[in-house]
């Protein structure tokens, strides 16, 4: 891609949490296309050395480390194994997320919160402030959080991860202004549905994929791919003055009402 430098990631390194399958595996498939070295993560190593090979089949570079990000241990592995293979970390992109709940709030059990919150939110911060540090002592770097249009909106079904990814959204905000001096851009990406294993209940949901084909402007859901192009963007040259933000793909439905 050496024709197009704005989107160019060769000489970068990037940790992809959850990217055996969905929208982390669009993620790190795309940027190691666009040049970047990649670490692929997920709890299912088997599934995360399918990618390893996808990726080496198209000529680009990644390794794979077992994680459960709801252990601090396990993402302190993933950090050492990443620095030892990558040597450093340019991108991080915290995409892994867990809903272990679809209902009320009112009936939502004590574990399943802490779980959501935790995985979701406390994760996030935990292999950030393993990272940006050392970001920071390599000229900077750049953070992408996987929130959610949850993050924007109310849920009668999924409260929980609603608030966990409105967390993560002043997670971005706070930790883009502790590290923007040391040139470091931390975002958000706000997807809605997107065609993934994650969203299968609700895409495959006849009422649900008839609403948003019904109201959303694009009537249709996404693709994960739709959502790597955006990642590209943050994680490259393009995206260096965007800082703090969070950018929405939803083919509309958040700005359409209905």
């Amino acid at each position: 891609m050496d024709n197009n430098p704005l989107f160019n990631l060769k000489g970068k390194t990037a940790v992809i949490t959850g990217s055996s399958r969905g929208i982390g595996k669009a993620i790190a498939i795309r940027m190691a296309q666009y040049g970047a070295k990649v670490m692929i993560s997920s709890r299912k190593i088997d599934a995360c050395n399918k990618v390893v090979d996808e990726i080496k089949a198209l000529g680009g570079e990644a390794y794979a480390q077992e994680c459960n990000i709801g252990s601090k241990e396990a993402l302190q592995n993933l950090c050492d194994v990443s620095y030892d293979k990558l040597g450093q970390i340019d991108i991080l992109v915290l995409n892994a997320a867990s809903n272990p709940y679809y209902g009320p709030l009112a009936k939502i059990t004590d574990e399943a919160f802490d779980k959501i919150m935790n995985n979701n939110v406390k994760s996030n911060l935990w292999l950030s402030n393993m990272v940006l540090p050392k970001m920071a002592e390599t000229g900077g770097g750049k953070a992408i959080v996987i929130s959610s249009i949850a993050g924007i909106k109310g849920s009668d079904v999924l409260g929980a991860y609603s608030i966990s990814k409105t967390a993560d959204l002043g997670l971005v905000r706070s930790l883009a202004v502790e590290w923007g001096s040391k040139n470091i851009t931390v975002n958000a990406l706000c997807p809605g549905i997107i065609k993934t294993d994650f969203a299968r209940a609700l895409w495959e949901n006849p009422k649900i994929l008839e609403d948003v084909e019904k109201y959303a402007p694009l009537q249709r859901i996404g693709i994960p791919d739709e959502v790597a192009g955006a990642a590209i963007l943050l994680a490259s040259d393009s995206g260096s003055f965007i800082t703090g933000q969070k950018i929405v793909m939803d083919g509309g439905v958040t700005i359409a009402g209905g």
